[in-house]
């Protein structure tokens, strides 16, 4: 097996290997503009991740299968538009499918600390010791009616525990008791987590020994729905008994403000530049076949196949290809570890490699178009035949 190896490198490397030596600056130029591109995608790819994760993280840290939202709510907006009470809470408790239902409450909030910083939170109303209740690293859980539990984002931005939060407008005074280990984010906004009573207040405009209307008492942004271990959920079936609006946990995303217009934006910008990068490629070995046509004329009429030639030239953009991106992805990854922390920038491993990849196969099949060339050379050209 490694002789055949051994011999089908010599046979179809060989003169690949060549013709990259003796034309390394037209091939440098060209694995030069082929780095570039990826160092774009990398910061797209970073620059995507941090915007997703700086939308919608909040959400994702939570342990829920779908959301229930009014009957009737639009998607876009939904968590701002949207009340529930506690009839569709309990009517979605009592399916087969649900392990457990929790009304979930969701407001974007202005804010200042005992120091008189403005801060913006979003605030998630949940009920203490539920399953939307967050793990804390630093402080205490969820418990007090004046409790907060932050981001770690929030202490990064320099709040601490211990520090009072006084809503605006309102005057409603809470104390951060603790903060989750991770990132929790919404709309670009930090997470805090207030017991679902003080957020049914706040979100009514009261203030703690304000009287406020029975039904305030009761009323939720959402049923946030968990599903049974292996089962799946019959979403259309609870709604019906609820009469409520449902989606998915990932389709809930695009009622984080701006989400959906941001990624939308940056993949098409990605859609662009993979093409980009493919058409680049291509025109480089549409211009070097022309170039060469007399020399791979020669090598047909010497005995070369086509087969040959094909793999010739797919050998020499692949080299060109992964070596030029390696370098692009490995640059890419030192220009992102300079970027600072007020950008929502994250790089992960999944969403580089895939960029990398993408680029390698993409800029192949731009060759491979142009390379289909020398299927079309006369070998009888070396002899003068077509002169």
């Amino acid at each position: 097996m490694s002789a055949k190896i051994g011999r089908w490198w010599e046979g179809n490397m060989f003169l690949a290997l060549r013709e990259l030596w003796f034309a390394r600056s037209r091939f440098l130029m060209m694995g030069g503009v082929v780095a570039l591109i990826a160092v774009l995608m990398v910061l797209l790819s970073g620059l995507s991740s941090g915007l997703v994760n700086d939308g919608v993280s909040g959400l994702k840290k939570l342990p829920v299968t779908a959301f229930a939202f009014a009957e009737g709510t639009k998607l876009d907006g939904a968590f701002s538009r949207s009340v529930v009470g506690a009839a569709q809470v309990d009517a979605w408790r009592a399916r087969p499918d649900v392990a457990a239902a929790e009304p979930f409450g969701n407001l974007l909030v202005n804010a200042h600390s005992g120091s008189g910083v403005p801060i913006d939170l979003a605030l998630f109303g949940v009920n203490s010791g539920s399953f939307l209740a967050p793990a804390v690293r630093t402080g205490v859980g969820l418990g007090p009616m004046d409790g907060l539990v932050v981001s770690r984002t929030a202490l990064d931005a320099g709040l601490r525990v211990g520090d009072t939060v006084t809503i605006d407008r309102l005057g409603t005074r809470l104390t951060v008791i603790g903060a989750t280990g991770e990132q929790h984010t919404f709309g670009h906004v930090d997470v805090a987590y207030v017991p679902l009573p003080t957020w049914r207040l706040i979100h009514a405009g009261a203030r703690a020994d304000s009287e406020v209307r029975s039904e305030v008492l009761t009323e939720a942004t959402a049923v946030a729905v968990k599903a049974r271990d292996g089962a799946s959920l019959d979403l259309a079936a609870g709604d019906e008994a609820a009469g409520t609006t449902s989606v998915t946990l990932v389709e809930s995303f695009g009622a984080s403000p701006g989400y959906t217009a941001e990624t939308s934006t940056l993949t098409l910008i990605q859609v662009f530049l993979y093409a980009i990068s493919g058409l680049v490629v291509g025109a480089f070995f549409t211009v070097w076949t022309i170039h060469r046509k007399h020399e791979l004329a020669v090598l047909r009429a010497m005995g070369a196949s086509r087969t040959y030639l094909l793999c010739d030239g797919l050998a020499q953009a692949l080299i060109i290809l992964v070596m030029a991106s390696a370098v692009g992805v490995l640059a890419g990854l030192g220009v992102g570890a300079l970027v600072g922390g007020g950008a929502p920038f994250t790089l992960e491993a999944p969403s580089v490699i895939l960029a990398g990849a993408l680029l390698i196969v993409l800029g192949l099949l731009g060759a491979a178009s142009a390379i289909i060339r020398i299927a079309a050379v006369n070998p009888l050209a070396a002899l003068g035949g077509q002169r």
